[in-house]
């Protein structure tokens, strides 16, 4: 099969760190009201999660971080929709670049963030492998493993990207124990930050070959 043709990836780009920022402030806004919620602590009616299928009305509060939750969760999806198209299309460039296959094929852009064990490094694997082929002149950029390492953080702990409980359950959490709710949102904020840098970095570099080979038509 034929190599892919050379793409421009400033555009894509461009739409990622959009993306990131907005995810970012998605997450941060989640903290803030946890901390409201630690703040104004548990009502006397309890949890909203009585058990046995039980729930009290919500509050005010609790109904607001229902809504933050859900728009972090939906700018968590564009997010991670605009970061895959980015990582197909400087994948896609590496391997034309390199006029060779890439040690991890196309169908690990997708299945190395799902498939359990291997997801532990293969993502990292793709960014590392880009670079490599985009600036194999240049050391790797040291934003890649802060943004791995958080977004390990950030995605196992169980109270930041995959939560392991409901709303109301994370709600709970927050008014009896929120600094581990915290940390996690702040690793998740990190990861975004790095993230975006990282993008800044790897498309810089890729882009300046691509140049090089084809002027820019932008």
């Amino acid at each position: 099969m034929d190599p892919p043709a050379l793409s421009s990836v400033r555009g894509v780009s461009r739409c990622v760190v959009a993306a990131l920022a907005v995810a970012g402030a998605a997450w941060t806004a989640r903290g803030i009201w946890q901390i409201r919620l630690a703040v104004a602590g548990l009502p006397p009616s309890g949890p909203p999660d009585q058990g046995d299928g039980r729930h009290r009305p919500l509050t005010g509060l609790e109904d607001a971080y229902h809504l933050v939750s859900a728009c972090g969760d939906i700018a968590t999806v564009v997010c991670a929709v605009a970061f895959l198209a980015w990582l197909l299309r400087v994948r896609d460039n590496a391997r034309a670049l390199s006029g060779r296959r890439l040690h991890y094929g196309l169908p690990w852009v997708y299945l190395g963030w799902v498939v359990p064990i291997v997801n532990f490094w293969v993502p990292r694997g793709i960014v590392a492998e880009v670079h490599r082929v985009g600036a194999p002149e240049t050391r790797l950029p040291r934003s890649v493993n802060l943004w791995w390492g958080l977004w390990l953080i950030g995605a196992l702990s169980g109270v930041g990207l995959m939560y392991a409980d409901s709303t109301d359950a994370v709600i709970a959490r927050a008014y009896s124990h929120v600094a581990p709710l915290l940390l996690a949102d702040a690793a998740v904020v990190g990861a975004a930050l790095a993230c975006a840098l990282m993008v800044r970095a790897l498309t810089a570099a890729q882009q300046r070959r691509i140049d090089v080979l084809r002027p820019a038509s932008e």
